[in-house]
């Protein structure tokens, strides 16, 4: 591995994110809330560290995949660092492990917090709070590669260039699979960043509308995109207490939940690639059958369908897609509903979607997996071949869906039985669910860290477990482990 060469790519990026916390001192100042050496101390750091390391490139060195698992692992570190300096310069969030734990959080697209007031927080923290969460729905590596190319394409050898940044991609994509829309990977970012940017935009559009003022749509539209869950509201969405607002909201995060790659179908007019999408039939399909089971079940709560259709389809699309707004105490409904919102905090969103979870892409591919060996065992001669979206699923990727899954069952289980430990006074509902929703980057959870409540009574130690949750559940577990392994340092 080229040490000095992944420095070089870091620090080239470092520059991203000092060129990020331009825009909330921007902010600080239109509302002169007295934060802007908050954001310009560390992003004068960050500018000195860039200058260091990537003012010239190594001579020797090149990006394979573990090199670009270093730098994926690396940088999101860093950004949760740095990004949570603006919290504890400010004194907003004094502490470093809840910054770090509130940074992490953001960044992820989790949404869990710490903070039990948010709306006194000074208009500029609100701002990175959420405009980090629109940076991580999409991944800051591909936010970096979409306007600073990783590497001159004249300076690179063919015979060892060829996909050198799709390792970085690679390893911040979630889903089993990644695929380019166009031949060069930069135009294939810049062109899933312009979708996310519009659709973005056209919600803010539709909040204002609705009566809510610019500076709540915009933070509500970034937590939407990146389906992150934080809000200015202390009692998040359910605060508006408007059923066009939870509608417009509703509806936007099962959108940033699909696979993007369907919205470039549609502006291509490519009807029968959206049409043979498995993923997104299994996704509706499951959004519309938990919210009749459970409208159907929490009636008899609200005393009226309709008010518990509307309750229930946003819940579902919240969790579903793990962004993890609220406009009810889902903590107070039945044992039945509550465990499909658990199922449905496993089950996330869509693969190259900035939603968490383990994916329906995966779902639908362990399930057929099982069926195919069901039918194996009734007949041993027959020959079935997996196929999602009318293709044939490689045998490469069957496997290495299988791994993902007992890997990650292994440390989630390893992650409640330490948090268990940590949190003895607490619950197993809450410790579960703690894990569940920050493995899977959600938001809420139940019991003690349900809807209403928050995350600032956990231990340090738990803080920075969940912390790391967030970031294997966020890069899906290889890219971090992999560095874990005496090869990937070998040169």
């Amino acid at each position: 591995m080229s040490i000095r060469y992944i420095f070089y790519l870091c620090s080239r990026i470092f520059f991203v994110l000092a060129i990020l916390m331009v825009l909330p001192i921007l902010v600080s100042l239109i509302y002169n809330d007295g934060c802007v050496t908050a954001f310009l101390i560390p992003a004068l750091v960050l500018v000195a560290l860039g200058l260091l390391g990537g003012f010239k490139k190594p001579a020797k060195g090149t990006l394979f995949a573990k090199e670009g698992f270093a730098v994926v692992t690396i940088i999101w570190i860093v950004f949760a660092v740095f990004g949570a300096m603006p919290f504890m310069i400010s004194g907003t969030i004094p502490r470093f492990a809840d910054a770090f734990f509130e940074t992490v959080s953001g960044f992820t697209t989790t949404g869990s917090t710490i903070l039990s007031e948010v709306e006194t927080l000074p208009n500029s923290i609100q701002f990175w709070r959420h405009f980090i969460v629109w940076i991580g729905g999409m991944g800051v590596l591909a936010f970096a590669l979409a306007i600073l190319p990783i590497e001159s394409d004249k300076n690179k050898k063919r015979s060892q260039s060829v996909g050198s940044d799709v390792y970085i991609i690679r390893a911040e994509s979630p889903g089993p699979m990644f695929g380019k829309l166009v031949p060069k990977l930069r135009f294939n970012v810049q062109i899933l960043y312009l979708i996310y940017a519009v659709m973005t935009l056209a919600e803010i559009i539709l909040l204002l509308l609705g009566g809510m003022d610019l500076f709540d749509s915009v933070c509500h539209s970034f937590a939407s995109a990146g389906t992150g869950g934080f809000s200015t509201k202390n009692a998040s969405i359910g605060a508006y207490d408007s059923a066009y607002i939870e509608t417009v909201i509703g509806v936007f995060i099962l959108m940033f939940g699909i696979n993007f790659n369907i919205f470039y179908f549609l502006l291509t007019k490519n009807i029968l690639g959206i049409l043979k999408s498995d993923e997104l039939r299994w996704y509706l399909i499951i959004v519309a059958s938990a919210v009749l089971l459970i409208t159907l079940d929490i009636r008899s709560l609200y005393g009226d369908f309709f008010l518990s259709l509307r309750y229930a389809f946003f819940q579902v699309a919240s969790i579903i897609t793990t962004s993890g707004f609220a406009t009810t105490d889902f903590d107070l409904w039945s044992s039945f509903s509550k465990g499909i919102l658990v199922l449905l905090m496993f089950c996330g969103g869509c693969a190259s979607s900035t939603a968490g979870g383990l994916k329906v892409s995966r779902l639908i591919i362990m399930v057929k997996t099982a069926l195919k060996e069901i039918r194996y065992y009734l007949n041993p001669r027959e020959v079935r071949a997996i196929r999602c979206d009318g293709n044939h699923v490689p045998q490469s990727v069957v496997t290495g869906v299988s791994a993902y899954f007992v890997v990650y069952m292994l440390i989630f289980a390893v992650s409640v039985l330490l948090i268990t430990l940590a949190e003895s006074g607490q619950s197993l509902e809450t410790c579960f669910t703690a894990v569940a929703t920050c493995f899977n980057n959600v938001g809420p959870g139940l019991d003690a860290v349900g809807p209403t409540r928050n995350f600032g009574f956990l231990s340090d130690v738990s803080k920075y477990l969940l912390s790391i949750n967030m970031l294997l559940g966020r890069l899906e577990l290889f890219p971090i482990l992999a560095l874990f392994s005496k090869t990937a340092w070998k040169h």
